[in-house]
Formats: structure tokens, C-alpha cells, sequence
């Protein structure tokens, strides 16, 4: 066991930021399992709106949030915790617990990148049609004379989506048709 009274005072910083920065990053972490856990950037005045969607262009938002400021704490308190009595000159101590501090941040921003790459983009935009191949589901009139509907695979699901034809002839329930243009919001041309 360790006597707290004992220890020097930098001895006492390492150990108080440590054991703060463990606490917060445990409630933060059981906030983040429950679903509570959100993060907030650093304000940064007139560049926040500069700063928008960085994120995706490999720019600095969303490294400086207060979950990346624990992180960084982690890293220095219990480097400095661990490596007291054997690194020394005291500067030295402080310039690998910063790198390491630094390397939790590099670490856990690197981790939430690759785990934003798993997301998936479940909605659905007309234009993604044009070019695929649809199953007529209701006939389809002549030369833009009425509508019928098509059935067509995006994304894994199929969308039912009314349908005309510039062609001379109705093109039946059952055909296999392809899409060439979209006219709206709810309207596929096809051929």
C-alpha cells in the first residue's frame, strides 16, 4: 500500500491526475454502454465554423474534445505514476509521459476512425437506380401515357417506384427493364 503523505509533490500530481483521469474515463466509458456517452469539442470562436466536417478530410476536429483531453490524461498520469523511480532527470519523465499521453490520443482517435469506417449508410437516393436493372411489378404504358411501377434492388433492399417508358409498346408485368433516368422524387423513366 501505498502512504499518499509520503510521496514528493510530483509524485502527488502523477498520482491525482492518474487516478482523476481513470475515474472519468470509467464513467464516461459506462455512459458510452448505456448510451449516454456523447462528446464535445473545444469551442474554437470564429474557426468552429471553419472546422465543420474536418473530420472526414483527416482534419484536427474532434481531436481536441474532452474525451481525447482524458485520454491524454491517462496516458501522462499513469506514465508518470509508472516510470517515476526509474526515469530520471524530472524532464525527462515529463517529455515521455506527454509523448505517451500523446500516443493515447493518436491511439484512440486512430480506433474511432476505423469503427466510423464500419458505419453504414442505409439510406436510400433515387439516383443510385439509374444504370441497375428493375423487375416491372405493375405494366408499364406506352410512350408516357400512364405509370407503373418497378421493383428495384438498392443497397440490399428492394423499393417499389412508379415507372413510364418512352417506348411505343406497354412493357408487361414481369419484364426486366432498365432504368435510364429519374424524374422527381417518385418517378423512374426506363427502357
Amino acid at each position: 500500500m501505498i502512504d499518499f503523505n509520503s510521496l514528493d509533490a510530483a509524485q502527488k500530481v502523477f498520482w491525482i491526475i492518474a487516478g482523476s483521469a481513470s475515474l472519468v474515463f470509467l464513467i464516461q466509458t459506462i455512459m458510452t454502454f448505456i448510451g449516454l456517452g456523447g462528446d464535445t469539442d473545444v469551442d474554437a470562436g470564429p474557426m468552429d465554423a471553419d472546422m465543420g466536417d474536418m473530420v472526414e478530410d483527416g482534419g484536427l476536429n474532434g481531436v481536441f474534445s474532452f474525451r481525447n483531453l482524458i485520454n491524454f490524461l491517462l496516458g501522462y498520469g499513469w506514465t508518470g505514476v509508472l516510470m517515476y523511480d526509474t526515469v530520471s532527470p524530472m524532464w525527462l519523465l515529463q517529455f515521455v509521459a506527454i509523448g505517451v499521453g500523446l500516443l493515447f490520443v493518436l491511439a484512440f482517435v486512430f480506433m474511432f476512425r476505423q469503427v466510423m469506417k464500419l458505419a453504414h449508410d442505409g439510406s436510400f437516393h433515387m439516383d443510385e437506380t439509374i444504370g441497375l436493372n428493375a423487375d416491372v411489378y405493375l405494366r408499364i404504358p406506352a410512350a408516357r401515357t400512364g405509370r407503373g411501377k418497378v421493383q428495384v434492388s438498392v443497397k440490399g433492399s428492394v423499393h417499389e417506384i412508379d415507372a413510364i417508358t418512352d417506348r411505343k409498346e406497354m412493357i408487361p408485368t414481369g419484364s426486366q427493364v432498365r432504368i435510364v433516368e429519374v424524374l422527381g422524387n417518385d418517378l423512374l423513366r426506363v427502357e
